[in-house]
């Protein structure tokens, strides 16, 4: 069997989530390396996982002959890291968002089809029980055409959390902030669970919880689908602690609850069935948050066997890129107020 040479460059809060997926959970893979500016934080992980540290992903890249990186960085270097990668031949599987721009993430799968290479983008919650089972009640037709959806996130990030940060909470390396780093998961779920192209996006952005940071820790407004489905957010990050994430859909034949990992679908007829996480599924690495469980891996597996194999991603770049279209229709039209149209 095939062993990929990867490195992980970032060695911040989400990286356990990439080295433990790779150590213990790819057998195809060899972590060789790892990288951040902090050299102190670089030189931890590389003890802590048995492989070399680098504080330059340049020099890295260059003296490493890698086949695989990881992107754990600030949104702002997504786009311009994986390019620099991808052009020498490298994989790349990148954190969320793809980048801060809709340029950067054209430009970053134009270099993936130049370079004959794999670009993936970690949206972990496809995986969630309570998503696959909504796709395969859709896919089905049990839940007939779907009417109406709505979602909420209401969470907390004080001015002390942006304090510890020297990219979040800027628009120049964060690209914005309840949205794009909170939320985006939330209206990726429910973009994906739709599978339709967007018509438009009307939205409003704001900041009036925060008084240390640059952009939105507020946002609300309604995404259109071109089959005429009405959908809404409400986004922010101010509240007095992480409540659970809801999405709701109105269908023909029922109402979809999901609520953090657990799933409810309500039938007219009234039946009901529920997904929740399995307690069995555990994410074995000291102190990340709960609600990360164990999907980053199952991404990174699916990533590794499609690069042995050929076959192509579950979740693939051109959904990652979607969202990320849809996340800057938001931005658009929330600092223009004005609707944005999408898909013309």
């Amino acid at each position: 069997m095939k062993k990929f040479k990867a490195a992980i460059i970032g060695c911040g809060a989400i990286f356990p989530m990439h080295a433990v997926s790779v150590v213990k959970y790819c057998d195809n893979v060899e972590l060789v390396a790892v990288c951040d500016v902090k050299e102190d934080r670089a030189k931890q992980k590389a003890a802590e996982f048995g492989c070399k540290y680098y504080t330059d992903y340049k020099e890295m890249i260059e003296k490493e002959q890698l086949d695989v990186v990881h992107l754990c960085l600030p949104h702002y270097l997504h786009s311009v890291v994986a390019i620099y990668a991808m052009e020498r031949g490298i994989h790349v599987l990148t954190e969320k968002p793809m980048s801060i721009t809709l340029d950067e993430a054209k430009a970053m799968i134009e270099t993936a089809k130049k370079n004959n290479v794999t670009l993936g983008c970690i949206f972990q919650n496809h995986y969630n029980a309570g998503t696959v089972l909504v796709k395969e009640e859709i896919a089905s037709g049990r839940l007939g055409k779907i009417l109406s959806g709505k979602c909420f996130v209401t969470w907390n990030r004080s001015d002390e959390y942006y304090g510890k940060s020297d990219w979040k909470g800027t628009w120049d390396k964060e690209g914005g902030g309840v949205v794009i780093d909170q939320a985006i998961h939330t209206l990726d779920m429910m973009r994906y669970i739709i599978d339709e192209d967007i018509d438009y996006i009307e939205a409003t952005i704001a900041k009036r919880g925060h008084a240390k940071i640059e952009v939105e820790d507020t946002a609300e407004g309604i995404i259109v689908y071109k089959n005429g489905l009405v959908t809404n957010f409400h986004a922010i990050n101010y509240y007095s602690y992480d409540a659970d994430v809801e999405i709701e859909f109105h269908c023909e034949n029922a109402i979809v609850k999901m609520v953090a990992d657990r799933t409810t679908i309500k039938y007219n007829d009234g039946r009901t069935v529920i997904a929740e996480r399995n307690p069995n599924e555990k994410f074995d690495y000291g102190n990340v948050k709960s609600y990360w469980g164990i999907n980053h891996s199952k991404q990174i597996r699916n990533s590794y066997h499609c690069l042995e194999t050929g076959e192509e991603m579950f979740i693939p770049i051109e959904s990652a890129y979607k969202t990320q279209e849809m996340i800057c229709a938001i931005y658009q039209s929330g600092k223009e107020n004005k609707r944005v149209y999408l898909n013309r």
